[in-house]
């Protein structure tokens, strides 16, 4: 009965043992892919928001520049479309209102904003392609560069958005679509820049 109770500590201490060195481990990996992630950031224009927002996602993308600029186009296509909601919103209604600078901005807003999400949008497909292509070839060139194109137009269609507010008088509708068009360029111009230092690598 004792060697039956001495056989079972010993193995219950070997499994607590094992169980340990697993979680030193996966927490060794997810502490390797932050890094990994916010060395990255760190060639984006706004390295402290590209770090807050894809550290979350950090047992997703490891240490794989390809998950990493896939996640950051997700991130950009999430932000674009609740701003794309947003204007819609605001826009119907402006369209009851009585400033029909602001009913046209919001207007041109939204169609911006939209065309934005498509060329976002096709940017991540294309980018779930790529995992079948071998970098360095063609393919993957010639891919990457539709992603890249697609991402910019992106960029200068949200930074678009807001051009017809400059005649618009200054008010809490058009502070916030300025703020928060400024803080969604800023997510679809960090994933710009992951993308193009992955198009960069994997060219090489």
């Amino acid at each position: 009965m004792k060697s039956l109770l001495i056989t079972f500590l010993f193995f219950y201490l070997l499994s607590l043992q094992a169980l340990s060195s697993a979680d030193h481990g996966a927490s060794k990996t997810v502490s390797n892919a932050t890094d990994f992630i916010r060395t990255s950031c760190s060639s984006t224009l706004y390295p402290d928001l590209c770090y807050a927002s894809l550290s979350g996602h950090a047992n997703a993308i490891q240490q794989d520049p390809a998950r990493l600029a896939r996640t950051a186009i997700g991130v950009s296509l999430s932000r674009a479309r609740h701003m794309a909601a947003f204007v819609s919103n605001l826009s119907r209604q402006a369209d009851y209102g009585a400033d029909p600078r602001a009913s046209a901005a919001l207007h041109d807003c939204f169609s911006n904003m939209g065309d934005a999400v498509d060329e976002i949008r096709g940017s991540l497909k294309q980018m779930r392609k790529l995992v079948a292509v071998a970098p360095g070839s063609e393919s993957f060139r010639f891919q990457m560069g539709n992603v890249q194109t697609w991402m910019s137009a992106a960029l200068t269609d949200e930074e678009t958005c807001t051009d017809g507010f400059e005649d618009v008088d200054d008010g809490p509708t058009k502070t916030a679509v300025c703020e928060r068009a400024a803080n969604v360029k800023k997510f679809t111009s960090n994933a710009l820049a992951l993308v193009d230092s992955y198009a960069e690598k994997g060219a090489n």
